[in-house]
């Protein structure tokens, strides 16, 4: 599909006002996009568990109000008034603007909760976005006619478009938001292995997997609570001039063509050390920027070493990945959640700010609520 094809024909049906509600998850990018070009498209393709427990939930009001030329929203964050949020709202909308047209009809309250700690370190721009961009959705679902809808309906989307549109309007609030939207695996992305990736959208993974990944466990240590140093847009942009950058998207891709393999076969070990080396390659992009930056703390490098110690004593197949910051992302089949739990409590938690982490698994995507 191409842009173009997520621009509607004129609205037929009217709606004055209304609620509507999604929950959306946060995800986890097992090969990591890094690096991007206008508009929010990726320089490399990449692949995400999608997580359960990790989720936003919001509610979208709506009403009829006057075209004045002008978006006219508000946004309330766990029951309190965030006008800091305001900007990048804006932003979203001029972005998206051309496919959804009603936007300057309606004022709209983005009432939003997360059901992680809001200061825990983890992204919420996934998961926000993606709620936001649900939400919209079912808006212009009202507003259109039976004979506009691709693939027909009672003056309804069918599910695929719907999802597709909505993945793709997600992208442009925060890039990796377009991963939240289905589950439980997700590609982002052109790549020639990937029956229908693209860059425009994500795509549920449409090949065989092995049931060692059913249910994987996701444990998220919480290193560091505080805000980053260096926010992700600055370092997608610092890929633009990298000295390493092309190799590097050379690797994502090598190691999502090598990934179609280890999912269908259920290779743990293969498995593992991709993962690691996309979060290791993420931190070095970092490292070796101009300017230069890092992200992990002295308590990362300390949880890194001792999964990689456990690992070769025990032989179980816990690793680790990181996103763009300190916090660890520890991974792990299901069968190995009691021996794990009891690893990260005895001695990773010392590592954390607080004593904080949050257990999560696998999930399957957004829901209307």
């Amino acid at each position: 599909m191409r842009a173009k094809d997520f621009i509607p024909k004129p609205y037929q049906n009217a709606k004055i006002e209304g609620k509507v509600t999604w929950s959306s998850p946060s995800n986890i990018a097992l090969v990591k996009y890094w690096g991007k070009r206008e508009p929010q498209l990726p320089e490399n393709p990449s692949i995400s568990f999608t997580l359960s427990n990790c989720k936003t939930i919001t509610t979208l009001g709506y009403s009829k109000r006057e075209n004045d030329g002008k978006f006219s929203f508000e946004v309330v964050l766990d029951g309190e008034k965030k006008d800091a949020f305001k900007p990048k709202i804006e932003t979203f909308f001029n972005r998206v603007e051309a496919y959804l047209p009603f936007l300057k009809d309606y004022h709209f309250k983005i009432e939003t909760q997360n059901t992680f700690p809001h200061s825990s370190g983890i992204a919420s721009s996934a998961s926000g976005m993606s709620a936001l961009a649900l939400c919209l959705m079912n808006i212009e679902q009202t507003l259109v006619a039976p004979h506009d809808t691709p693939g027909g309906g009672q003056g309804a989307y069918d599910e695929s478009y719907f999802f597709k549109k909505a993945s793709f309007l997600a992208r442009l609030g925060s890039g990796s938001a377009c991963r939240s939207v289905e589950g439980p695996l997700v590609v982002w992305g052109t790549h020639d292995k990937i029956v229908g990736s693209s860059d425009l959208f994500g795509v549920t993974y449409p090949f065989e997997v092995h049931p060692n990944f059913s249910n994987y466990q996701d444990v998220i240590l919480l290193v560091d609570k505080g805000e980053k140093q260096v926010s992700s847009s600055v370092g997608h942009n610092l890929m633009r001039d990298h000295p390493f950058a092309q190799e590097r998207f050379h690797q994502a891709h090598y190691h999502l063509t090598a990934l179609k393999k280890i999912f269908k076969e259920g290779n743990l070990e293969a498995f593992i050390g991709i993962v690691e080396r996309e979060a290791l390659t993420l931190h070095a992009m970092m490292m070796t920027s101009m300017p230069y930056f890092i992200l992990m703390k002295p308590n990362t490098l300390k949880i890194i070493n001792a999964i990689w110690s456990f690992r070769a004593k025990t032989g179980l197949k816990v690793c680790f990945t990181l996103d763009a910051g300190a916090n660890v992302h520890v991974l792990f089949p299901e069968n190995e959640t009691k021996q794990v739990l009891e690893f990260i409590n005895n001695e990773l938690v010392a590592y954390c700010e607080n004593g904080n982490y949050i257990c999560d698994q696998i999930g399957y995507g957004a829901k209307k609520l």
